[in-house]
């Protein structure tokens, strides 16, 4: 396992919406203020937080008298709006009662998948930082049909935590960290394997989407950043303490690998990929070679992109493998694929391993 940096200066926390407003009992307000009374103590010491939350659409759901997820998107935006709402008035009332500022961020994967308008939110999160306020983040529900969809807060946590370089990400669930086959919390994780995935189950609460899967998948983007991750149980008294403090002994540990350099991070993570390529044996061993792609190793592609759109590189077993900026239009590259062309399908210098 690679050597730990305790003293983490810069932590993001994702807080579940099953830790405060659950199926039965609706908002846990002593849960809450614990939460909120933790992180104020590490802003005492110095410590930069930025808090992703889930929240909005269980609390709105809860304003409109709905008991369970609406399906419709029209109901599930307009849970979210009022919910918002009541969620960033929780948290302002709580952290000015510690006499601490918190300002709200809503983010879409537009504000990802551009570079201009993805620098910018990272310095919105960081000035907030810098004057001692803690930005609270969000997806953007009330508009994003994507994200209601498809989307979940704890990616959205790790890419956040990509964005500005943190130090440290907690996920905090209303589970103790992921299980092994015989229930017991698996403490240290070094390798985020299939079979490691395959212990991960979806979740089946009414009020939330996601579950331990996506978790993985978020610690996935926080390790390959250079970012340790822990999945704990945000119920536990003083958790957050004892996770940055000992690590390896609450919840599960993701233990970080080497961080790729912030514009790989982009590449790999802060972007959705607009397309796909696969290629045969040769190419991929000559990315992982760190040589450029050829059209003459593109066996076949998927979506249309556009030259300087990301996309994935998948292998003959359709694994995504790489990513990176395309130096060829699909239309282009659907007729020079397999054959010799004087332009690289994707330059060396924009491709990121995954």
């Amino acid at each position: 396992m690679k050597e730990l940096e305790k003293d983490y200066k810069r932590i993001v926390i994702k807080i579940g919406s099953s830790l405060f407003c659950s199926d039965e009992r609706g908002f846990n307000q002593s849960i809450f203020n614990h939460i909120v009374g933790q992180i104020s103590n590490l802003i005492r010491l110095n410590k930069e937080v930025l808090i992703v939350s889930s929240g909005a659409i269980a609390l709105g759901m809860r304003v409109l008298g709905l008991e369970s997820r609406p399906k419709e998107l029209s109901y599930l935006q307009a849970a979210a709006s009022l919910g918002q709402n009541v969620l960033m008035d929780s948290y302002s009332r709580a952290f000015g009662y510690n006499k601490i500022n918190c300002g709200q961020i809503l983010l879409t994967w537009e504000d990802f998948n551009d570079r201009k308008r993805y620098l910018n939110a990272k310095n919105t999160i960081l000035t907030l930082l810098k004057l001692g306020s803690i930005p609270i983040i969000n997806e953007n529900d009330t508009v994003s049909t994507d994200e209601i969809k498809f989307g979940d807060n704890d990616r959205l946590s790790a890419l956040v935590s990509s964005l500005i370089g943190a130090d440290f990400l907690i996920i905090l669930s209303d589970v103790d960290g992921l299980l092994d086959r015989d229930k017991k919390v698996i403490r240290v994780i070094d390798e985020i394997t299939p079979q490691i995935k395959a212990l991960a189950c979806p979740t089946n609460k009414k009020t939330c989407v996601g579950g331990m899967i996506t978790k993985i998948e978020a610690a996935k983007i926080a390790v390959d950043s250079g970012i340790p991750c822990v999945i704990a149980n945000g119920r536990s008294k003083n958790i957050i303490f004892s996770v940055v403090k000992e690590p390896e002994r609450y919840g599960t540990l993701f233990s970080p690998k080497k961080g790729l350099a912030a514009r790989e991070r982009w590449i790999a993570f802060g972007t959705k990929a607009k397309g796909k390529i696969l290629v045969d044996d040769g190419a991929k061993r000559a990315l992982l070679n760190k040589k450029s792609l050829l059209s003459v190793g593109v066996i076949g592609l998927e979506g249309n992109f556009e030259m300087g759109d990301i996309v994935s590189v998948m292998d003959k077993q359709n694994y995504e493998f790489a990513r990176g900026k395309v130096g060829l239009s699909s239309k282009q590259l659907e007729k020079a694929k397999g054959s010799r062309y004087d332009k690289e399908a994707i330059h060396r210098d924009n491709i990121v391993i995954l």
